[in-house]
């Protein structure tokens, strides 16, 4: 597997990408969803992430920088169909790394509450994340879970 930065022209991410704003938006009520459209993604304060074997798109991750000290996860997402093939856990870790190349001191993120989000949390509990309050502009919301890895 191998995991490079993307600059999001290749038609197979642009296809993940939407795959993962579809079933947002099938999972969650528009108020509550937080994921980024390809635009959003290009923001300079955004590195985003592709995993392949070969030509073979297993998943991406990206990185926003909140401040100096504080990152955000975005965008975590394996296709449907390559699920369990250990893309996410890969792209996790990658992702830390770089935070804490960045001197970062704690990475955050935003995820669902219903069951179709439960196998994403348990897979950010088991690198150390816990769940914490909002953070950046978020606000409490029913639909949300926060969670927080100080680095």
């Amino acid at each position: 597997m191998k995991i490079e930065i993307d600059d999001l022209s290749r038609p197979a991410i642009q296809a993940l990408l939407n795959e993962h704003l579809q079933s947002m938006y099938e999972l969650s009520p528009p108020e509550s969803v937080h994921a980024l459209d390809l635009e959003k993604l290009r923001q300079p304060e955004i590195t985003f992430w592709s995993a392949w074997d070969g030509s073979l798109l297993l998943g991406c991750g990206a990185l926003k920088e909140l401040n100096p000290k504080h990152g955000e996860l975005k965008s975590m997402r394996t296709p449907n169909g390559l699920r369990r093939r250990g893309a996410g856990r890969a792209i996790l870790a990658h992702v830390i790394e770089v935070a804490k190349s960045r001197s970062y001191e704690c990475l955050s993120l935003e995820t669902g509450t219903i069951d179709a989000f439960k196998p994403a949390q348990r897979l950010y509990e088991s690198f150390g994340f816990v769940y914490c309050g909002p953070f950046g502009d978020y606000a409490e919301d029913p639909n949300s879970v926060f969670m927080t890895l100080r680095m």
